[in-house]
């Protein structure tokens, strides 16, 4: 009878410690610095207090929690390294992107600029985002499928610092290239010679958008099988969840700019090509792009709006990310957000958020680009796309514009 006990015991001791290994071993992203931050003061909604961050938590999901709490206590007395003041590092970029040296960057101060309340602008967003989720007459794809139903695989713009218990969901052309290097610079993913990354703008483009940079939520199943659930629910729970978001159609008309207005192969091979066959009648186009552009073959705006308004796109393939709708991307009615950033008051809302992550004496959010995409441009843009297809493309991206707060563009809608 004894002998039945040990080995009951046994066996289970053995699986809570199997259960430990799988959660704290990390594939070399974070490995050395995996732990929650239990401490990490997050930003909370009105009359949510931080008890409730656990409430209704599965079993299984309350005992992994216990076990990665218990953890954090053996890594909490260690000094992080990342704990050290603001490193100036070089005072300006040295750009290794065509894009970047076109646009430059702004390095004027703003110092004059009216400081906005905002923890008041924090809380009408959040409450726009969660009105309209709520809200059963307002409807778009996906929006009623719950956590559990989102694909792994749309889960790849989620990325995670587990060193201060932060979750970003990147938005391509919203400012994503420099809150990316931000990410590497609190998570120490990247290294140069051996010493991780302090000043974000030091980071290499190449280096920043490389799948393999950064731990993202569509990583977690091969690396913890049936537990990848769970661990992204304690997450969303545990962390500071932020995105940031844009004019839908200004991020449109930056899309097209950076990724057709300027020589792109990869974008002139997948995309270009496909369009100025179907849209300009062009045929036997050049195999690169530097001959098509000496050549004057260029991808219109119009037909760009074509090709996102073709029922024939998405059959193909989903929207690429620089044009998949934010909803799409970073799914704001299944994942509670913290702090809804918008590139329109990038510099107010980037201090503000390094203040509430309490890293704001580690870094500063690189300046922005000069020549940034102005919203008052669309008039110009659309002026020569027919007034139906501006309405198509309104319904398109209706859910962004609305869950975040922009205004209906009537001016473009109405003759």
């Amino acid at each position: 009878m004894t002998k039945a006990r040990l080995l009951r015991l046994s066996v289970v001791l053995i699986s809570i410690f199997m259960i430990l290994l799988i959660i704290v071993y990390w594939d070399n992203v974070g490995t050395a610095h995996f732990y929650l931050h239990t401490s990490f003061s997050r930003p909370h909604s009105p009359g949510v207090t931080a008890g409730e961050d656990w409430e209704a938590l599965p079993d299984v999901d309350e005992f992994l929690a216990k076990l990665l709490s218990s953890s954090l206590k053996q890594n909490s007395s260690t000094p992080q390294k990342t704990e050290q003041l603001l490193v100036q590092g070089s005072s300006k970029p040295v750009a290794s992107n065509l894009e970047e040296n076109v646009r430059g960057y702004d390095w004027s101060t703003h110092n004059d600029r009216n400081s906005l309340d905002q923890e008041q602008v924090q809380i009408e967003r959040q409450r726009t985002l969660k009105e309209f989720c709520a809200n059963s007459s307002f409807t778009f794809p996906t929006k009623e499928r719950s956590f559990d139903d989102i694909p792994n695989y749309e889960l790849n713009h989620l990325i995670v610092d587990d060193r201060h218990g932060i979750i970003y969901c990147y938005v391509p052309k919203v400012a994503c290239t420099n809150w990316k290097r931000v990410m590497i610079v609190l998570s120490e993913s990247l290294l140069d010679q051996g010493i991780p990354y302090r000043n974000p703008l030091d980071i290499p483009r190449e280096h920043v958008h490389n799948t393999s940079t950064h731990l993202t939520f569509n990583k977690f199943w091969r690396r913890y099988g049936k537990f990848s659930r769970h661990l992204m629910k304690i997450k969303l729970k545990k962390y500071t969840k932020f995105l940031f978001v844009r004019d839908p159609f200004v991020r449109l008309i930056s899309a097209f700019r950076s990724k057709f207005e300027l020589e792109n192969e990869e974008f002139y091979r997948r995309f270009a090509i496909p369009m100025l066959k179907l849209y300009s009648n062009h045929t036997n186009l050049p195999t690169s792009v530097s001959e098509a552009f000496g050549a004057g073959l260029k991808v219109s705006f119009s037909d760009f709006i074509q090709y996102l308004l073709d029922p024939r796109t998405e059959k193909m393939a989903p929207f690429n990310e620089h044009w998949r709708q934010v909803y799409r991307l970073c799914h704001p009615c299944q994942i509670d957000y913290d702090f809804i950033g918008k590139l329109e008051t990038l510099d107010e809302d980037a201090a503000y958020l390094l203040q509430l992550l309490k890293v704001d004496r580690l870094l500063r959010f690189p300046p922005s680009y000069r020549n940034r995409t102005a919203s008052s441009w669309e008039d110009n843009w659309f002026a020569k796309i027919p007034l139906a297809w501006r309405q198509q493309l309104y319904k398109l991206y209706e859910a962004d514009f609305v869950l975040f707060g922009y205004p209906k563009p009537e001016n473009l809608l109405k003759d």
